[in-house]
């Protein structure tokens, strides 16, 4: 196989080993480079990029970094075989605003690992490098106003509404910057629609899910950890969900249509699908 990189955008001002290492992971998101295939030789990545080999061993570092590459010792560079690993979201979010129809499915507690996500794709959208036409984002959280399982007071794992309040702030606050956010790229008319929705379940959510464009899903567990917080000027020792130690795994209808891979995006899209159509009611994080 045959691997051409495609052209660097000359207004990305980003360091050139990111660019790099941008340009690869997407040619290994989309299989242009498949799992097994050989990544070509720092030599030849210096050529086709222009750039000195300390940046090109830069971006092969961060590729390994992310879990993408594995480098074996007199053999070279390889994309990883194994799909169901570690992953970085913030790369496929990007990647999935390079399309004309942008959709993003969240499962999770607060959506505040998918705010920061969005960033850097809202700005490239704003000065008019990234052009998607249409955004639909949809979000599910739990309904904070009922008891959960967690988070819980630490001492006698007994429910405490001030916590609750305090997930339920947390939740609006990012909820509402995403919906006003994208409000603002419509009547820019920097996109001609964007929408985002918003619904919450009775149900503690364990887990955080990301179903991206439809064609990827990322999967993570929350970890219950021991953790104190001030709420109502009270510090209160809680077990808490820890969304920062969840670790994300990977997979993509890319991987062929029988892959387990893309049985896992079938199944991730179904959950969201049911709960989202059965017992997810509506939320307004404007309280309107």
């Amino acid at each position: 196989m045959t691997f051409t990189p495609e052209p660097l955008d000359p207004d990305d001002d980003r360091p050139p080993y990111e660019q790099v290492a941008s340009s690869l992971s997407a040619a290994i998101r989309t299989r242009k480079l498949g799992p097994g295939d050989k990544i070509p030789s720092q030599k030849e990545l210096t050529e086709a990029y222009g750039f000195a080999r300390a940046t090109i061993q830069r971006a092969l570092r961060e590729l390994e970094d992310e879990g993408l590459i594995v480098s074996r010792k007199g053999s070279g560079v390889y994309v990883r075989n194994r799909t169901e690993r570690p992953a970085g979201l913030r790369p496929y979010v990007e990647q999935a605003f390079a399309s004309e129809n942008v959709s993003i499915d969240f499962a999770g507690f607060s959506s505040e690992t998918l705010h920061g996500a969005l960033q850097e794709p809202i700005d490239k959208i704003r000065i008019g490098r990234l052009t998607p036409s249409t955004i639909n984002i949809r979000i599910l959280v739990p309904d904070m106003s009922v008891p959960q399982a967690a988070p819980v007071r630490r001492e006698d794992g007994s429910d405490d509404p001030r916590l609750r309040a305090r997930m339920h702030n947390m939740m609006v606050s990012f909820t509402r910057s995403i919906a006003n956010t994208m409000h603002e790229l419509s009547v820019l008319g920097l996109v001609s629609e964007a929408k985002v929705s918003v619904r919450v379940h009775s149900g503690t959510q364990f887990f955080k899910l990301y179903v991206i464009n439809q064609e990827d899903a990322f999967f993570g567990y929350y970890p219950i950890r021991p953790n104190k917080v001030v709420t109502q000027g009270e510090a209160i020792e809680i077990y808490d969900l820890v969304g920062a130690d969840a670790t994300l795994f990977h997979y993509s209808l890319n991987e062929g249509e029988s892959s387990s891979g893309a049985q896992q995006v079938s199944q991730a899209r179904m959950w969201f699908d049911s709960v989202w159509e059965t017992i997810g009611r509506d939320f307004d994080p404007d309280g309107k």
